[in-house]
């Protein structure tokens, strides 16, 4: 109902405002855009180019960030070492750094990806290291009296402890990760959503903007549903143990 609402809220301010396509084109020319983009591939094709830069570097990053965040974890002067680089690297803008990584990793998908896993580092990292940190020494008293190794430890408490958070940050990241590629496909891309909605802005071609504009939101919403799928999944037995 709150879309219907939407679009006609839309379709009032292009009659009112009498504006140009090219400003602000009505409901029905996005929509008819949309149709001739789903229906030469062309769409599927960006989108899938996205996609695929957004799962690598969000994969790389977490992967990346989940070891040393443990590790920050687990030693306190490490991460005082770490910590003050760390947190000013940042303060620099991933788009002030995509050129660089263009230059650096070429064009092609390497450089979107690493765009990417920048892109989610922090906050997955800072997840971790809270996520870690807040598992009750109590908990580990325990674990050492039953005698458990190291690796009992980490997949039986540690893991299961920080898990929440963990997945809290990977919610964060998996938005980021779009934003992240895009970014990347601005700077120097042939293909991708970036590069449609580059592409419409030098055209002047509004609704395509709009169309991937409308994607890309389509696309975050779908990986954080994901995530959030799968965290209930994984912390059914949160749920379950407040019930008994």
């Amino acid at each position: 109902m709150s879309f219907v609402v939407f679009l006609g809220l839309w379709q009032g301010i292009v009659w009112l405002g009498d504006y140009p396509a090219f400003i602000l084109p009505p409901p029905v020319a996005v929509a008819g855009r949309l149709w001739n983009l789903l229906a030469s591939g062309s769409l599927w094709h960006h989108t899938w180019v996205t996609l695929r830069e957004v799962l690598t570097g969000l994969g790389l990053g977490a992967v990346v960030a989940v070891l040393l965040g443990y590790a920050l974890a687990h030693f306190p002067l490490a991460g005082r070492l770490l910590s003050p680089y760390i947190v000013a690297s940042q303060s620099i803008p991933v788009v002030a750094v995509a050129p660089l990584l263009v230059i650096w990793f070429g064009t092609g998908t390497l450089s979107k990806v690493v765009v990417c896993a920048l892109t989610v580092f922090f906050p997955i990292l800072v997840n971790t290291v809270v996520g870690v940190r807040s598992v009750e020494r109590d908990l580990h008293d325990l674990m050492r009296a039953l005698e458990a190794t190291r690796w009992q430890t980490v997949w039986l408490l540690e893991v299961p402890a920080a898990l929440p958070v963990l997945l809290g940050g990977l919610k964060v990241g998996a938005t980021l990760a779009v934003i992240g590629a895009v970014v990347g496909e601005f700077v120097a891309s042939s293909q991708g959503l970036g590069y449609l909605l580059k592409q419409g802005q030098q055209l002047y071609d509004t609704s395509l903007v709009f169309v991937g504009i409308g994607t890309l939101m389509v696309l975050a919403m779908s990986l954080y549903g994901t995530v959030a799928l799968a965290e209930r999944v994984l912390l059914r037995w949160r749920v379950e143990g407040r019930r008994e």
